[in-house]
């Protein structure tokens, strides 16, 4: 009875209360270790990941009532480098989520990131509302998540070869999730995260689900109607990315900015020099730090795809890309052999088998400025043809979307329409659904959008990234996650963790 005691801990009661408690009145201490912990208590949050993404999310997390914001972790101490889509935006978010309109960021930049930005937001914005309260800082989360015993979730807003490392550390501890997109920027460490996440009760929430469109219904009943005949082919073509990419592994090593832990920002990857170009906005661009376009702009339109067409075990993945040449010493010309970073411009093509009620279907990915080939409406009625969209063809007529994700669907033989269009500043949208996240937290409840529902767009994401690495159409076996055609395919969905950063060992 005494371990049992120990092992109700303040999530479970506060969870527990909420669903199954009815009728409790009187709660012992020993029963909570010593303390009383009512069922309206705030739930304790650590803030992972402080960058300009982290920042600017951080607002819709601290506003929440029910929610305090206990610890902030993140490698980088200061705000030395950072970029974002304006030199002072941000900055004067923070300003006015403190109350401070002279704040300053400190550093060598105006735009606001790291350690002790995050700190002191988080405590500014507490003191203008009137609390004392400080919350503690790590520069290391697994550091943090030893020492903060009473968390009952975390947020993680690093760049995406941590998501996953972190997301099962968190997991393994009975804490709740929330992770930006994706869940991982590899293929099994991503299918591990979600089959720990299906033996866990805890609550997991994958941001994106929150932009998807509502739309989705309405292709769905034009679809079943038989309005275009058999469906054949979907298409998602996105102008990102709208951040630096780079053909070449840098050469020159910067001085390390002061404050930062380069081998915690490294975390379970190969060490190498520190470069500001892995950094930051940047990150996304490198296959062993980011997950491309696909990871970062799919997840928000093509999710809801996904589910509603029951796409998953994808059999072919057929990617086309661009390529960057050079000029050598002796002044020839050379293309750069690059499985290090995403291309400037790519496609990808996969295969899904047909499933009871939808036949075979292909779904193609297009970014850095590809296209689907242009409707002939579009020229014979004047519109210019969007620098991104959605289109859903079939053997009789074709429906097309209003934006980049499944907004306003329409049957192109009705007629063209203007296609509004996502700006590079925007980002997707405006995320609220971390207020959906708290709640299921504190009933003990999973809710929409979170990580078991999350495996086919994770494979599809991962398997666009390996493609596009390997330089040729791969042939996979979804139901052993093998590429049969390719061996040395098959080490880009795996992850050599360095000694102390494995998911066994976090």
């Amino acid at each position: 009875m005494e371990s049992k005691k120990i092992s109700i801990n303040r999530r479970t009661f506060i969870g527990g209360v909420s669903t199954a408690a009815v009728g409790l009145t009187i709660v012992p201490s020993t029963v909570l270790g010593g303390k009383h912990v009512a069922p309206s208590d705030k739930i304790n949050v650590a803030y992972i990941g402080l960058g300009t993404q982290g920042l600017r999310q951080l607002a819709d997390l601290i506003e929440i009532p029910d929610v305090q914001i206990t610890a902030v972790c993140d490698p980088q101490r200061k705000a030395i480098d950072y970029f974002d889509w304006g030199p002072t935006g941000l900055r004067d978010q923070m300003r006015k989520l403190m109350g401070k309109p002279n704040w300053n960021t400190g550093g060598n930049n105006t735009i606001p990131g790291g350690l002790e930005n995050g700190k002191e937001i988080v405590d500014g914005y507490y003191a203008k509302e009137g609390k004392s309260y400080r919350c503690n800082a790590y520069t290391d989360f697994r550091e943090l998540l030893e020492k903060e015993k009473d968390l009952d979730a975390v947020q993680v807003m690093t760049p995406d070869h941590l998501h996953g490392v972190i997301s099962v550390a968190a997991l393994k501890r009975d804490i709740a999730v929330t992770v930006h997109k994706p869940i991982s920027n590899r293929l099994l460490e991503g299918k591990k995260v979600i089959d720990l996440a299906n033996k866990k009760e805890v609550t997991t929430h994958l941001m994106p689900w929150d932009s998807n469109d509502p739309d989705m219904p309405k292709v769905m009943e034009l679809i079943n109607s038989g309005a275009i005949g058999e469906l054949k082919e979907v298409h998602n073509w996105s102008f990102r990315p709208v951040w630096p990419q780079y053909a070449q592994i840098p050469k020159d090593t910067p001085k390390l900015p002061e404050g930062f832990d380069w081998d915690l920002w490294i975390g379970p990857e190969e060490v190498r020099p520190y470069h500001p170009h892995y950094t930051n906005m940047t990150f996304r661009g490198w296959y062993d730090f980011g997950g491309g376009s696909m990871a970062d702009m799919g997840h928000y339109s093509l999710w809801t795809v996904f589910e509603h067409l029951k796409l998953g075990k994808p059999t072919i993945i057929e990617p086309n890309f661009s390529h960057v040449c050079d000029i050598n010493k002796s002044g020839a010309a050379y293309k750069i052999n690059n499985d290090f970073s995403f291309p400037f411009a790519s496609s990808c093509r996969f295969k899904y088998p047909a499933v009871d009620g939808r036949p075979a279907i292909d779904l193609v990915w297009y970014d850095g400025g590809m296209r689907p080939p242009v409707p002939k409406e579009f020229y014979e009625q004047g519109v210019d043809f969007p620098s991104e969209g959605m289109m859903f063809v079939g053997t009789k007529d074709t429906i097309l979307t209003r934006g980049f994700k499944v907004s306003n669907p329409y049957l192109l033989s009705k007629g063209v329409k203007q296609t509004r269009e996502v700006s590079a500043a925007a980002g997707a949208v405006k995320l609220k659904g971390v207020e959906r996240f708290i709640e299921g937290v504190k009933a003990g409840k999973q809710i929409e959008g979170g990580f078991r529902q999350a495996w086919p767009i994770t494979e599809a994401v991962n398997l666009y990234a390996a493609a596009l690495r390997s330089h040729k159409t791969l042939l996979y076996d979804a139901e052993n996650m093998k590429i049969t055609n390719d061996k040395k395919a098959n080490e880009y969905l795996d992850r050599n963790y360095r000694k102390g950063w494995s998911l066994d060992e976090v």
